[in-house]
């Protein structure tokens, strides 16, 4: 069963983003080009990338860039990325890997320019108050927070499979994964899957109340960096996306190397948790891994759409592969060192 609540903010900040934003002009050149190897004076990019923006802070390098960003906006649900790609507020931005299919099915034309793999869980189930959950199989006839067009729906959905549980045991509660919070502290909804440091905050302040952290088996692989069809298909965006690729992947490994700027810089001053949080967190961060193939982060996107739209979230399966712009394949895994470009197992 599948109910909504706290749509009405949703619908309102896609509007203002809709109001707000200036569509890009795009058109001359297409997906077939090659990528530009300079980027013309004047191009500008609105990149919604908050990590990497505090890292070029912190390292020095903001004013680095071979272009001009002219704005940071933090638009984070994939749900309302898509509204302000729709809107053309902004021109790049960093998701997991379910809300490029998502774009899809509501008709967004957009390509996947940049991968990063994780092989541990990202999530664990965070518990309202006193909700007696305490494994996944407390999970039956529970209220689950579900966000069908973000990574944290696929979470739930990948958690019941590997439970045994069947939707028709639980009832799932569509939200925007922004919303599981407030749900959460209002014992709206019983359980809602929680990424730090939202997770470390949540159980600071309803850790004493019976609130905890379940582990979930659930690993959602994919982080990306995308950009709507559009903006590659305007030659000077398109050369200033390519040189952004390469800047999100060097200022993650500049982060994973400098530990101690990092934990300050955004755990701490932008994130707000404490200096010990953050050093937990960190220390149960993967190691960064960026592959020179894409192959499979393709597979892994292809069983994704698989599994959500056998449950008739997303309308019909189709074949991924046209969501991933394979020109920019090998742009981050050349930018770190050799040695993030093999993943660390599990």
């Amino acid at each position: 069963m599948r109910s909504t609540i706290y749509g009405v903010g949703l619908v309102i900040a896609a509007a203002a983003l809709l109001i707000s934003g200036c569509a890009s002009k795009g058109g001359d050149t297409d997906l077939s080009a090659a990528l530009p190897t300079s980027v013309p004076p004047g191009t500008k990019l609105s990149i919604s990338v908050n990590t990497t923006r505090v890292a070029l802070e912190a390292s020095g390098q903001l004013n680095s860039l071979p272009f001009t960003v002219s704005d940071w906006p933090v638009v984070q649900a994939g749900p309302d990325v898509i509204q302000a790609f729709r809107g053309g507020a902004v021109d790049i931005a960093t998701n997991a890997g379910i809300p490029p299919i998502q774009a899809h099915a509501t008709d967004v034309d957009a390509k996947i320019v940049g991968v990063k793999v994780r092989s541990t869980p990202l999530y664990k189930l965070a518990t309202a108050a006193n909700s007696n959950i305490n494994s996944l199989a407390d999970l039956r006839g529970k209220r689950i927070g579900f966000s069908p067009g973000q990574a944290q729906g696929v979470i739930v959905l990948r958690t019941l499979q590997a439970a045994g549980i069947g939707l028709n045991e639980v009832k799932l509660v569509e939200l925007s994964s922004t919303q599981f919070l407030t749900a959460l502290q209002g014992r709206q909804i019983d359980v809602a899957p929680l990424a730090e440091p939202q997770t470390t905050k949540y159980l600071a302040q309803y850790g004493s109340q019976g609130a905890r952290a379940v582990d979930t088996p659930a690993v959602d692989a994919l982080t990306i960096l995308w950009a709507p069809t559009k903006v590659l298909e305007d030659s000077s965006k398109l050369a200033g996306v390519a040189e952004f690729v390469k800047t999100w992947a060097s200022t993650d490994i500049w982060s994973w190397e400098h530990p101690d700027q990092w934990l300050d810089a955004y755990y701490v001053k932008d994130q707000k948790v404490s200096a010990d949080d953050g050093r937990r967190i960190l220390a149960a961060t993967d190691r960064p891994y960026y592959p020179e193939n894409w192959d499979a982060a393709i597979k892994w996107e292809q069983d994704t759409v698989d599994l959500v739209t056998k449950d008739g979230y997303f309308g019909k399966s189709f074949d991924v592969a046209g969501l991933f712009d394979r020109r920019f394949e090998h742009l981050a895994s050349a930018a770190v060192p050799a040695q993030y470009r093999t993943q660390v197992q599990s």
